[in-house]
């Protein structure tokens, strides 16, 4: 079970690195693609937004990626809740507001993660 929280940890961290690419330095281009529903010409006008959104994604993705260099089992355990519980909402706040593919590309394997972790 261990290994399986890993490799999810792992997954969700990569995914947020992916996300802060996209988000600030990707957003006129490959962002019109992930939110495809969005007016085209919204992209221009809310880059630097979309960078500061960027920016925490980043955040998120260091604080999973720095479980993976936790010694200690319970620090470990209790910063991964942290970092996948903020995941977790912010991927139900993002499948409400923005689209519903969020819950499951970010907030599922979260709660996945979490549920792991708290039934090890």
């Amino acid at each position: 079970m261990k290994i399986a929280v890993s490799i999810l940890i792992g997954f969700i961290a990569a995914l947020h690195l992916y996300i802060l690419w996209f988000e600030m330095f990707a957003w006129e281009t490959r962002g019109r693609k992930v939110f495809s529903n969005f007016p085209k010409e919204l992209f221009g006008q809310t880059k630097t937004m979309a960078a500061n959104q960027g920016l925490y994604n980043g955040f998120l993705a260091a604080g999973l990626i720095w479980t993976f260099f936790i010694d200690n089992i319970e620090w470990q355990q209790n910063v991964s809740l942290f970092f996948l519980g903020c995941v977790a909402v912010a991927g139900i706040y993002g499948a409400i507001t923005a689209s519903k593919k969020i819950f499951f590309v970010q907030a599922l394997p979260a709660l996945i993660s979490i549920l792991l972790i708290l039934f090890l």
